[in-house]
């Protein structure tokens, strides 16, 4: 094949392009089924909710999960990228609710279960196309037209299944707790939703300080709550049996009991206060008081003191009332104690009949007539603002309450060892998630509370008779056989399944089973995906098998309480393993000012403007190397743009550079792919070794889930290419044709390209198609490690890079043109030796003729070490102008060594530590000195005339290639130069003019007469010059 020049780097169309070429060789499919018969790598989606427009932060989750699986295709791999749709639950429900302007569960049960459902079902579908297009314009290949569908018949028969295994195993029961509970949508939340985002937000309620009278004492327990509502079912007062109570008299009412800590924030200095009485909290249990509120009716038994070990005085009184019905400790204490359950609240947060003048208001709305009751009849003692963080409902924000009612629980607290266990077998990225995060929270494992009193979901399994017989149901099949009929096509949702009704299969009975209403947690869906995506077990058993577990994941790190959760707690009880081995976090997606992203913030950054303006690889690029991915990712565009600049744009270059001189020198790569060309030369040992070594490091970094390590090692060698192989190989193509140059360059390019291609799919395939001529990168083996790698050289080229940049600085200081040749550099680097090819390389980098190397800066510098007055002067007192003196009359440099070798000096009677001393240098007057640590490098800044003929040559050289560029000429136009200047200009030229000529492409450079006006002024290094140009034809002639 033939290698031309390419156009400009513009990604967003090459990426277009290469969409298109994709599309028409359908290369996903052609390449899982090139690898088909490999070892499988298995990856799960977990699966997103398509009832909206996807944004930038999908982008963010679904080129990580590209990226590995890439890698392990082209590690020889069969990668399965099926997609899924999570489609049940309230976020749809939701939607469809404001589409509908439904606000109430009875208003969706007056429009109709079956109408709302199906709105459900066209929502999942709406955006479907949308999150296709993005994924695909984002490079990500992930199989969108053969993914799982949580809503499908089969899905959710799986899902049944599972339950039923649970259901099998005794870890399904039902159970009447407190659970946190949204008033707006009518159902319990699970333990792990409460660790969702948005879930606790900060709001500030009004407290209440309230009296208990106490029935056989003259006084009043006070008692402190920021939920007034919940007093209406106050059964008893909790106390800690250990703190200290006090009893107050102030002088205006009956005395207050409250615990010592909180009397003294509770009471300010100047209030005229008596302790009456003094004890702990185990001398209250047992007293007896009367409730603020008795709207209900209770046993007599209660209205008592008891004791609660988490009672503390942190806030409020040191007493807390106690109402069973709406909080988790109260009715732990309520059980144990034998308390009443009073709740007035109906399902919809609103107080029932049961609550006076209460009934029908909403629990929070309701506070202010309660506390202003408790004020009209002398209860109230105080009402204080207080912040605290509250649980809302991570779907629809609304504040939650804790209520007593009846759900469905899998037995999670039961095989905590499991979940524990499983745990132990995953690696986690970033590594502290294992024991921190998610394993605190296996630790502090909760039963979960699987069912929701909603609509859209998959329905739960269990039929229950008139005699409360309980039948778990794990199939379509097995309905059937208990209704006697076929139900293969009965859709398994709502409100069709309610209908399905059977005798109850419960020896002696025969009852009707109806099935009970909840639906499932839309969480059990997803953490079911790695069986119900297959419909297993009644299908597909040993594909199945083959992909369980997952090798990895990879969602947001809030799904450590989510679906990375929900998987764990589905699959080990039931198979026995963690469903996955290897997991990667993803934090948030923020502005460059490090605030989240939101629409009222007006910092949305839209991905398809990002993919037009700067192309997907670049936001790519960025998303993998600008950091760790668990941790915050600041997105804005200039940080894309320099990404892209520093590496891609480079990569880009270098490779427009081969193409174009290959071309001009009809450089054609061989028919065969080799390991790595054979070649002697410096340049190309070292680059090789350097490829060699990357591939080593991005593989080993790849395999270790480290996105970051791999572009940080692929990016600097990216750099070594451009910015040292190239150009210091750069007269080896411009001169001539250098086979193994173009070899070693090609090679270069071709692997690098390999390397690229998990993170940057488009470039990377224009680059290695256009360099091979063969079907895709992706569809190559990854590249391996040939033995190349030369510690010894890169060490010394290292070296040597190293005093280039000392070198350069010096000239910088100096105010030296790089194009001025100096006549020498000495060279001061301890410990290291330097090869002549070596020094050669750093000669003719640095410009200079010669190279020495040295042992010391004796002679080039001149030390002065002085007091340190501020330290020495209260020490040493009138001493220290004695230390002056010697110091001044000492020899500075060997001071200075001697500093450096034990961190002290001795003089004039005194030991002077380095903190205690300045050193100064004064470098000598004819050398540029820069210095890095011990090492450093001299420049010797004397000219004579032959230097300074070259250095105007050099000048004259680079003001004729830029006015090749002004006047069009292509890079192997040859020309024709006449030129006039001064003497300096023609004795420049007359020493140097072959070589000017041939650094030019000129057949020939003549002088232009003096005086004339003729040709194109230009001024080079303060000497003015007319230059004629003009360019020869293929046939020979000069164009004028």
């Amino acid at each position: 094949m033939s290698l031309g020049p390419v156009g400009p780097f513009d990604l967003p169309n090459l990426e277009e392009q290469v969409l298109a070429r994709w599309r028409d060789q359908d290369l996903p499919s052609r390449i899982r089924k090139m690898r088909a018969g490999a070892k499988s790598w298995i990856f799960y989606e977990g699966p997103p909710t398509a009832n909206g427009r996807p944004g930038l932060h999908h982008v963010w989750a679904r080129v990580f999960k590209d990226l590995y699986p890439r890698f392990q295709t082209m590690r020889g791999h069969d990668v399965p990228r099926k997609g899924g749709w999570d489609c049940h639950g309230l976020p749809v429900e939701l939607e469809v609710e404001k589409e509908l302007g439904l606000t109430s569960k009875s208003q969706i049960e007056s429009y109709g279960v079956a109408e709302f459902n199906e709105r459900c079902r066209e929502s999942v579908q709406r955006y479907v196309g949308d999150w296709a297009s993005l994924t695909e314009r984002s490079g990500a290949w992930i199989d969108t037209d053969d993914a799982y569908w949580t809503l499908d018949n089969s899905y959710i028969e799986s899902v049944w299944w599972l339950v039923r295994q649970l259901w099998d195993r005794g870890l399904l029961y039902e159970g009447h707790r407190v659970s946190p509970y949204c008033p707006r949508c009518g159902t319990a939340l699970s333990s792990h939703e409460m660790g969702q985002p948005g879930v606790y937000q900060d709001v500030t309620d009004l407290s209440v300080y309230l009296r208990f009278p106490l029935r056989d004492r003259d006084a009043d327990l006070m008692v402190w709550t920021t939920t007034p509502w919940t007093l209406l079912s106050n059964v008893a007062a909790a106390v800690g049996p250990a703190i200290t109570y006090v009893q107050v008299r102030v002088g205006n009412g009956r005395d207050l009991i409250m615990a010592e800590a909180a009397a003294e924030r509770f009471f300010d200095d100047d209030t005229v206060r008596e302790e009456v009485w003094r004890g702990v909290g185990a001398d209250l249990v047992g007293w007896r008081y009367d409730r603020p509120f008795d709207l209900i009716a209770i046993d007599d038994s209660a209205q008592r003191v008891v004791a609660a070990a988490y009672v503390s005085t942190d806030d409020g009184s040191g007493i807390v009332h106690l109402a069973p019905a709406f909080g988790e400790e109260d009715a732990s204490i309520g059980r144990a104690e034998d308390l009443p359950v009073l709740n007035p609240v109906g399902p919809d947060g609103t107080f029932g009949p049961d609550a006076g003048p209460f009934a029908g208001i909403g629990v929070k709305a309701a506070d202010p007539a309660i506390i202003a009751d408790l004020d009209d009849r002398g209860l109230l003692v105080r009402t204080q603002p207080y912040l605290h963080s509250y649980p809302h409902c991570w779907r629809c924000s609304t504040p939650l309450i804790y209520w007593a009612k009846t759900s469905w629980f899998a037995r999670t607290a039961q095989y905590r060892d499991r979940l524990q266990d499983g745990n132990e077998t995953v690696s986690w990225h970033p590594e502290h998630i294992k024991a921190g995060r998610f394993g605190k929270w296996l630790e502090g494992n909760v039963d979960w509370a699987l069912s929701r009193d909603r609509y859209w979901g998959t329905p739960l399994p269990i039929w229950r008779c008139d005699r409360g017989h309980d039948t778990c149901i794990g199939s379509v099949a097995e309905l059937s056989a208990l209704t006697g009929r076929d139900l293969t096509d009965l859709d398994l949702h709502r409100p069709f399944v309610d209908d399905i009704t059977f005798a109850c299969p419960e020896a002696d009975c025969g009852m009707q089973a109806n099935r009970l209403a909840p639906v499932l947690d839309a969480w059990f869906d997803s953490g079911s995906m790695p069986s119900a995506q297959h419909h297993y077990p009644f299908e597909n058993e040993e594909l199945f098998k083959a992909s369980f577990p997952a090798d990895f994941i990879c969602e947001a790190i809030d799904q450590t309480r989510g679906w990375f959760y929900t998987l764990l707690a589905v699959n080990a009880p039931i198979f026995g393993a963690s469903p996955y081995r290897n997991v990667v976090c993803l934090s948030l997606i923020v502005d460059s000012e490090g605030q989240k992203m939101s629409k009222s913030k007006g910092n949305v950054i839209d991905p398809w403007k990002i993919f037009t303006t700067h192309g997907a690889d670049a936001l790519r690029w960025y998303f993998f190397s600008a950091g760790q991915p668990w941790t915050p990712r600041r997105v804005f565009e200039d940080g894309i743009r320099e990404a892209t600049r520093q590496s891609l744009l480079t990569l880009w270059n270098v490779y427009s550079f081969f193409c174009t001189y290959a071309d001009l020198d009809g450089w054609t790569p061989p028919t065969e792919r080799s390991a790595g060309p054979a070649t002697t030369h410096l340049l190309d040992r070292w680059v090789l070794s350097e490829l060699d070594a990357t591939v080593v490091e991005v593989t080993d970094a790849l395999e270790a889930f480290d996105a970051l390590g791999a572009t940080t090692r692929l990016a600097g060698f990216i750099d070594d290419l451009s910015n040292w192989y190239v150009r210091r190989s750069r007269p080896r193509f411009w001169r001539s044709a250098d086979e193994n140059a173009y070899a070693t360059l090609y090679h270069c390019l071709v692997v690098t390209a390999e390397l690229l291609a998990p993170f940057c799919p488009f470039l990377a395939d224009e680059i290695w198609t256009s360099l091979t001529g063969e079907l895709s990168v992706h569809a190559t083996d990854w590249p391996t490690p040939n033995g190349s790698a030369d510690a010894r050289l890169a060490e010394e080229m290292k070296s040597a890079r190293r005093l280039v940049v000392l070198g350069r600085s010096a000239r910088t200081d100096a105010k030296t043109k790089v194009r001025q040749p100096l006549r020498r550099a000495l060279l001061l680097h301890p410990g290291v030796t330097l090869s002549d090819e070596i020094k050669a390389e750093i000669a003719d980098e640095l410009n200079v003729k010669g190279l020495e190397e040295i042992d010391t800066l004796s002679g080039l510098v001149r030390w002065t070490i002085v007091p340190n007055f501020r330290l020495l002067g209260p020490r040493l007192g009138p001493r220290v102008n004695d230390v002056k003196a010697a110091l001044a009359g000492a020899d500075g440099s060997a001071l200075q060594s001697e500093l450096e070798a034990q961190g002290f000096i001795e003089i004039a009677g005194e030991r002077l530590g380095a903190d205690e001393v300045e050193i100064r240098a004064e470098r000598h007057g004819e050398f540029a000195l820069s210095q890095e640590g011990a090492w450093a490098v001299a420049l010797d800044l004397e000219l004579d005339d032959e230097l300074r003929m070259e250095g105007l040559a050099r000048e004259l050289v680079r003001a004729l290639n830029d006015l090749r560029k002004e006047q069009g000429f292509e890079i192997a136009d040859r020309i024709v130069v006449r030129l006039g200047g001064n003497a300096q200009v023609r004795a420049a030229v007359d020493r140097h003019r072959s070589w000017i000529a041939a650094e030019i492409l000129a057949t020939s450079l003549d002088d232009l007469d003096d005086g004339g006006t003729e040709g194109i002024e230009r001024d080079v290094d303060g000497s003015p010059v007319r230059v004629v140009i003009a360019r020869v034809s293929t046939a020979g002639a000069i164009d004028t």
